[in-house]
C-alpha cells in the first residue's frame, strides 16, 4: 500500500508502473521518501479533463504533469465489494463477504492479475479497503483511471440495495435505485445517478465495463438506458427507459450490467446451492453459469442460465415453481444478445 503525501489517501501500488500517481487527487508522487509534505490543501488543486472526467493536479507537480496514455494498474481491472453490515445486526447480510471472495477467485482464474483487483469488505485489514461510501467512490475512480480502448473493467457489488424518492424527474416509477455502503446510515447511499455519472459516463471508446450487482431493487442501479429480461419464453427484447434529456450513456465505451432482480424485487442469500456456506444466489449462479458451460456463452444464454439457477434456488427453498426474482441485463446500447458473446 502507498499513501499520497498530498491528500493522504491509501491506494495499491501498481506493478511495473513508470510513474506513481494518486488515484484520488491525481498528483504525481515522488519516488523517494525525501519530499516536502508542507503543501497546499487538495481543495486548491488545478483541474483538467481526462477521458471525459475530471482529474486534479497538485500545484507542486503541475508543471511536470503528463496525462497517462494507459492505466498503470493493467488492462483488466476490477473492483469487488462485499458489505455485510456487521455494525447492524438487524440488517446484516451473511453471504456478501463470501460473494466477494468467490468473485475475486473467479476473476483471477479468468486472467485478471491479482494486483489489478481492488477488494473492499469489512474483513480487510487496511482502512482504505473498508466498504464505506467514500472508499467505494475512490475505488470507482481507481477503476476508471487512465482507461482506454481495449480495457476490460469489472464492478461487483454484493450487499443491500434500496429505493429512494427521485428528485430530478429521470425515473419513470418515481424512485432512484441505490447501493448501500457500510456507513450508509450516516454518509448516505450511492444513488444510480451518481453511479452512472462516475462509473458509466467516463468509459472511453473501445473500453468495456461489466457490472454484476447482487442486491435488492438493482435492476437499473447504473441508470443504463436499455433494459432486457428473460422469462419462460426466452428473450423479451429491449426496453428504452430514457424519459429525460439527461445523458445516461458512455464516452464511447460499452457498459453492461447484470442485476440480481428488477427494480421492484428483492434478492436473497442462500445455502441451497452450496450446502455449506451462505452465498448470494445471483453471484453463485453467475459464476457457475460461466464455469460449467464449455465454450463461450452469448449474453442471452448467460442470462437464461442464471435465471434457471435462481429457479433452482426457489424450488429447493420452498418447493414452489413461483419465480420471485428475474435477473436483469441493462446496457448503454441495444445489441443482439443471442449472437454477441460474453467476454471479460
Amino acid at each position: 500500500m502507498e499513501r499520497c503525501v498530498y491528500c493522504k489517501t491509501f491506494f495499491k501500488r501498481p506493478i511495473q508502473a513508470s510513474f506513481l500517481q494518486c488515484p484520488t487527487c491525481r498528483a504525481i508522487l515522488p519516488q523517494s521518501n525525501n519530499y516536502n509534505t508542507n503543501v497546499t490543501s487538495p481543495n486548491h488543486y488545478n483541474g483538467g479533463v481526462n477521458n471525459g472526467y475530471s482529474y486534479y493536479i497538485h500545484p507542486h507537480v503541475a508543471n511536470n504533469y503528463h496525462p497517462p496514455v494507459y492505466s498503470p494498474y493493467g488492462r483488466r481491472r476490477a473492483v469487488v465489494i462485499g458489505v455485510s453490515y456487521n455494525n447492524n445486526e438487524k440488517n446484516r447480510v451473511y453471504g456478501s463477504v463470501n460473494d466477494a471472495r468467490s468473485m475475486s477467485s473467479f476473476l483471477i482464474r479468468s486472467g485478471f492479475p491479482i494486483e489489478s483487483i481492488f477488494v473492499l469488505t469489512e474483513e480487510e485489514k487496511h482502512p482504505s479497503q473498508l466498504p464505506t461510501k467514500y472508499n467505494i467512490q475512490m475505488a470507482i475512480r481507481w477503476l476508471l483511471y487512465g482507461s482506454k480502448s481495449g480495457d476490460s473493467l469489472i464492478f461487483f457489488f454484493s450487499g443491500h440495495g434500496s429505493r429512494v424518492s427521485d428528485t430530478n424527474g429521470d425515473e419513470e416509477d418515481g424512485y432512484d435505485e441505490s447501493l448501500c455502503p457500510f456507513d450508509y446510515a450516516t454518509q448516505g447511499k450511492l444513488l444510480d445517478d451518481e453511479l452512472n455519472e462516475t462509473l458509466v459516463r467516463p468509459l472511453p471508446y473501445g473500453a468495456k465495463l461489466h457490472a454484476i450487482i447482487d442486491a435488492c431493487y438493482s435492476g437499473t442501479c447504473l441508470d443504463l438506458p436499455f433494459v432486457s429480461t428473460t422469462n419462460k419464453k426466452g428473450f423479451l427484447g429491449w426496453e428504452d427507459q430514457t424519459i429525460s434529456a439527461t445523458y445516461k450513456g458512455t464516452f464511447g465505451g460499452k457498459a453492461r450490467c447484470f442485476s440480481a432482480c428488477a427494480d421492484h424485487e428483492s434478492t436473497l442469500d442462500t445455502t441451497a446451492l452450496t450446502g455449506n456456506y451462505v452465498t448470494g444466489a445471483m453471484t453463485y449462479s453467475f459464476i457457475q453459469a460461466l464455469q460449467q458451460t464449455k465454450g463461450l456463452l452469448t449474453y442471452g444464454h448467460l442470462l437464461q442460465t442464471i435465471r434457471l439457477k435462481l429457479v433452482e434456488v426457489q424450488q429447493r427453498q420452498n418447493s414452489s415453481n413461483t419465480i420471485t426474482t428475474v435477473p436483469q441485463l441493462s446496457s448503454n446500447q441495444m445489441f443482439d444478445v443471442h449472437s454477441e458473446y460474453f467476454t471479460m
